[in-house]
């Protein structure tokens, strides 16, 4: 209740322009996603130059990659209206209508999480994404009727984790579909030093780098790591983040040198004690070591697929030789190649 009066009121608390700041506000601010960047820079000086509401864009890809922020960052870019919202948080048809209601010619509606939109909603937002118009029935029994709601041209960002489970008829009307990938290491050294200034944090090249290599390709992470990194070298030394400080607050915080936490390893080791590093099911995982399904798929094994630590075959994951080697466990045979 406390975060909600400061933002109703308008107060903001240090912390809270902070975390503002982290945010880049202009594509010539945002690091890293060159190709996405350019893109949509096209797509929205074509829209200005013919003063139109620019295409629906679906950003998907692993959490923490920065949708939320680049969603912001178009409307930034278009001089336009945001307004915010979850998939989750639509439950009925009045829910989307009460947020489309508040839109002017040209706003974006960014729609988080939209994956989790009920059936019913996707199918009112077909007509409204279309052809700017939405119908829904008012009452019910036989007092029940039809509304048609006309719509200004606006623009839909959705962002997804899990971009597979949109229903095709949803997906068909993004006319900018963009993938977000996981940042270099360059890219996130640059985050790293960005966000330093922010938090008025002194950090050397090396304590930078640092964080960066172990942040999983993730700014959200990175963030989070530098946030517990400060602490550390506040409390323990004169403030200033080196390299050394930063292995020894990562070591408190069990992330290792490749950037896996305890959860990584705790799948792995799950995975080669009691499957003999598998083939092994999701679902089978996930009851081994605590963690819902949708949470090993969303956070955990994206990135242990892309950096070698898993592979997907026929019969389930399996854990690679990367994986026995990193963890310094000697493997008795070698998986067959052909699983």
């Amino acid at each position: 209740m406390e975060d909600e009066k400061r933002i109703v009121e308008g107060q903001l608390h240090p912390e809270d322009v902070q975390q503002f700041s982290l945010r880049p506000r202009f594509l010539k601010e945002y690091i890293g996603q060159d190709k996405i960047k350019e893109e949509l820079s096209i797509y929205i000086q074509a829209a200005k130059m013919r003063d139109e509401a620019l295409d629906h864009v679906l950003f998907y890809g692993p959490p923490g990659l920065g949708k939320t922020t680049l969603a912001m960052v178009v409307a930034n870019e278009l001089n336009v209206n945001i307004q915010t919202t979850s998939g989750p948080a639509i439950e009925r048809s009045g829910d989307l209508l009460a947020v489309l209601n508040e839109l002017n010619p040209g706003d974006i509606l960014f729609i988080d999480e939209i994956h989790r939109l009920p059936r019913v909603i996707e199918e009112v937002l077909y007509s409204a994404m279309e052809d700017y118009y939405v119908d829904i029935v008012i009452g019910q029994g036989s007092g029940a009727h039809a509304v048609h709601f006309e719509l200004p041209p606006f623009t839909l960002i959705g962002a997804t984790t899990r971009a597979g489970m949109l229903t095709q008829p949803l997906r068909d009307r993004f006319g900018i579909l963009a993938h977000m990938d996981y940042y270099t290491t360059n890219d996130l050294y640059h985050i790293v030093e960005r966000s330093a200034k922010v938090f008025n944090t002194e950090i050397d090249a090396e304590g930078a780098l640092e964080v960066a290599l172990r942040s999983r390709g993730t700014p959200r992470i990175a963030n989070r790591i530098l946030k517990r990194v400060r602490d550390y070298a506040q409390v323990k030394a004169d403030g200033r983040v080196t390299k050394e400080l930063t292995q020894e607050a990562l070591s408190i915080l069990d992330i290792d040198e490749k950037g896996l936490d305890a959860i990584d390893r705790k799948l792995l080791l799950a995975m080669i004690e009691l499957y003999d590093g598998g083939p092994v099911g999701i679902k089978t995982i996930s009851v081994n070591i605590g963690e819902d399904t949708e949470t090993i798929e969303d956070m955990y094994e994206p990135f242990l697929l892309q950096n070698g630590f898993l592979k997907r075959t026929p019969r389930g994951r399996v854990v690679t030789d990367l994986a026995y080697d990193h963890l310094g466990i000697d493997r008795m045979y070698r998986l067959d190649e052909n699983l």
